[in-house]
């Protein structure tokens, strides 16, 4: 679609040296400087092949608060607006989200030329961000959801997302098919093999039970959103990438212990 803009950053080929050598923090972090953050974000635009038409790109981007909240763009904002989603249907004007475990997901209507850019983390999920953008597309823009083709970016699976018992519950206060969205995995016994004498308890069978951990997977949660919502399972296609398991490549908050950069999905209409 020679109309259509859209990309994923990661985190190699930029400026910034606070999250290691030579990379593409495109977020505004306390740790980095803003001209690197700004340089980092010419270069990804560069990326994208809009590095000439960089003025007329004007990007849009939120003060993301792991809210529902979705905010219609016919042009650029005079400040910064708080939300974790952003539509239109006007061309030349790029739609940013930030993350950084988090899922970045983009839609777009391919007969109406609609499009949309969000950000579900838990709690957003909970809140269904994702359904509901489809539901603003079709309000605003008559967008049927047949019509929708969506992306998720590269964000936290299944494999690395620990939460506690309490997101579950939430979710299982929200959504019929909760149950199938979580995981549970004993913590590995390795220190209970080399000293099972450790572990020993007067109660049967003899020996303490293991905890178990909770692992939510976030990819299928939105996957269920965007089916509910009226979107083809075969229009929907998600990054196999895990942020936690690849820090080598993806800036990860939880796999970096809170210090890390921030990735960028856009998505932009050609005027």
């Amino acid at each position: 679609m020679s109309w259509l803009v859209h990309g994923f950053s990661t985190r190699r080929g930029g400026v910034s040296s606070v999250y290691g050598s030579k990379t593409l923090n495109l977020g505004f972090t306390q740790d980095d400087s803003p001209a690197a953050v700004k340089k980092n974000r010419e270069l990804f635009l560069d990326l994208l092949g809009l590095g000439h038409e960089a003025p007329a790109w004007p990007l849009v981007t939120l003060r993301q608060i792991h809210s529902d909240l979705i905010h219609r763009i016919d042009q650029p904002p005079k400040s910064l607006l708080a939300g974790d989603g952003l539509i239109t249907n006007r061309g030349g004007i790029l739609l940013a989200v930030l993350t950084a475990d988090c899922l970045p997901v983009i839609l777009v209507d391919r007969k109406k030329r609609a499009l949309a850019v969000l950000h579900a983390g838990w709690r957003g999920t909970l809140q269904r961000i994702v359904e509901k953008g489809v539901g603003e597309l079709r309000r605003w823009f008559g967008c049927a959801p047949p019509d929708l083709l969506a992306v998720i970016g590269p964000g936290i699976h299944a494999c690395c997302y620990l939460v506690g018992e309490e997101v579950r519950d939430k979710f299982q206060g929200a959504f019929t098919y909760a149950d199938e969205l979580f995981c549970e995995r004993a913590e590995s016994d390795e220190l209970r093999r080399k000293y099972p004498l450790l572990f020993l308890t007067a109660r049967a069978p003899g020996q303490a039970e293991l905890s178990r951990k909770i692992f939510l997977d976030l990819v299928e949660a939105n996957r269920r959103q965007l089916s509910a919502a009226g979107v083809p399972a075969n229009h929907v296609a998600a990054y196999q990438l895990c942020t936690g398991c690849r820090t080598d490549l993806l800036f990860s908050h939880r796999g970096e212990q809170g210090r890390t950069g921030r990735m960028m999905a856009v998505v932009g209409l050609r005027p």
